[in-house]
């Protein structure tokens, strides 16, 4: 059986808010983005592993909440 990852689970490690102009944004931390940077790599090299693929899923799905809750905000800003 899969176990999933949900993507709100990595937010207390992983989330950071960045004033850019007068917006105020979220953004993945450092470390959140240099292990998706590495489970890339990984499934680029085609050596991720099962686990590795849930969590990059999860990480990917964070990142598109991200994209959409800051182009919102963009949106109401103007």
């Amino acid at each position: 059986m899969t176990v999933l990852l949900k993507p709100s689970t990595l937010i207390p490690k992983g989330m950071r808010v960045e004033q850019i102009d007068r917006l105020s944004l979220f953004k993945s931390t450092d470390e959140l983005g240099d292990r998706m940077q590495t489970l890339l790599d990984r499934k680029k090299a085609d050596i991720l592993t099962p686990e590795e693929i849930i969590e990059l899923e999860a990480i990917g799905e964070l990142d598109e909440i991200f994209s959409y809750i800051n182009a919102a905000i963009a949106t109401v800003k103007r």
